[in-house]
């Protein structure tokens, strides 16, 4: 089931490329009831985890990917491990030409995580005091610091939260002063785990278009993880579905829904204003909409795929 592109190292470069990536974690068994749990602590046993069972898959400068699937897919192990923070068990990873694991510097100014559950910045402190943090940490020019750091702020209009200590900030309005800190150093690869997790409708629409905006303007590889199907289909026209740790599907979101969606919706407004909705096969939709002018005097006609999420649970089914 699975299509896309497969990883040739050291033909033509991807920015992304990961060859087999396998990440397993040892976990202990733990029987119900106190005697069990004693002897758990004398003999204890393991059982292996596979969060990530050989993927491959390489992305193109510039691209913005939407990485799916429920949770527990893997998601997050693996944007871990490409990020470096994690050490595969097995397979082969280079970001921009460099081994995440190592953790060099060069890599590091190159990157970021961003992750929609956990900060970064002082709990305490004004978000423009963590941003000077990083600049020192970064070793960024101040003059090259101060311009970028503006223009970030005027791209999320966060000017009257950055003075602001991060603690009395919304979910909505920690978000944006996260990412801005994370993006100081303008990194060339974005690994974004659920960055509109929590928010409402309009704050997600807020850092769609940032991220968006950020792509277009330092040609930035973006590889996005979200339940938010509205993010993946304002920004992302390749995806990955993952299940189970391994690749279900990997290619154009449109080939997706030519793919696996099982019908579609037809919605049509008569002349005398009742709508009629119907759905029906992928295969008989020109025969019913033919149908349905016929039978009817039609003042307005749609043809609608099935929403993305039920989609990728029709993917998650056919594996």
């Amino acid at each position: 089931m699975r299509t896309g592109r497969s990883v040739c190292f050291g033909l033509v470069p991807g920015v992304v490329e990961v060859d087999g990536l396998m990440k397993v974690f040892r976990v202990p068994e733990r029987e119900a009831g106190l005697r069990a749990s004693l002897r758990g602590l004398v003999n204890r046993t393991w059982r292996e985890v596979r969060a990530v069972d050989g993927i491959s898959f390489t992305i193109d400068p510039g691209e913005v990917v939407g990485f799916l699937g429920p949770n527990g897919a893997g998601k997050t192990t693996t944007l871990k491990m490409l990020s470096g923070l994690l050490y595969p068990t097995a397979g082969e990873v280079r970001v921009l030409g460099h081994v995440p694991s190592k953790r060099e510097r060069d890599y590091l100014r190159r990157m970021t995580l961003v992750m929609g559950n956990r900060n970064q910045l002082q709990w305490d402190l004004p978000a423009l005091d963590s941003f000077e943090l990083n600049r020192a940490i970064y070793r960024l020019p101040r003059e090259d610091f101060a311009r970028t750091r503006d223009e970030l702020i005027e791209l999320l209009d966060i000017g009257d939260l950055v003075r602001k200590p991060v603690r009395n900030l919304s979910l909505g309005e920690r978000m944006k002063v996260e990412i801005v800190g994370s993006l100081l150093h303008l990194p060339q690869v974005l690994f974004l785990d659920e960055p509109t997790i929590g928010l409402d409708v309009t704050m997600q629409k807020r850092i769609r278009s940032f991220v968006a905006e950020y792509n277009q303007r330092y040609d930035a590889t973006v590889l996005l993880t979200s339940h938010y199907m509205a993010d993946v289909e304002a920004l992302c026209r390749r995806v990955i579905v993952v299940h189970h740790g391994r690749i279900l599907f990997d290619g154009d979101l449109v080939a997706l829904t030519d793919r696996f969606a099982a019908h579609k919706t037809i919605e049509a407004v008569l002349a005398d204003g009742e709508r009629i909705t119907l759905q029906v096969p992928k295969a008989e939709t020109s025969r019913a909409t033919a149908q349905l002018l016929a039978e009817n005097e039609v003042h307005d006609l749609t043809v609608e795929d099935p929403p993305i999420e039920d989609v990728i649970e029709q993917v998650f089914i056919s594996s």
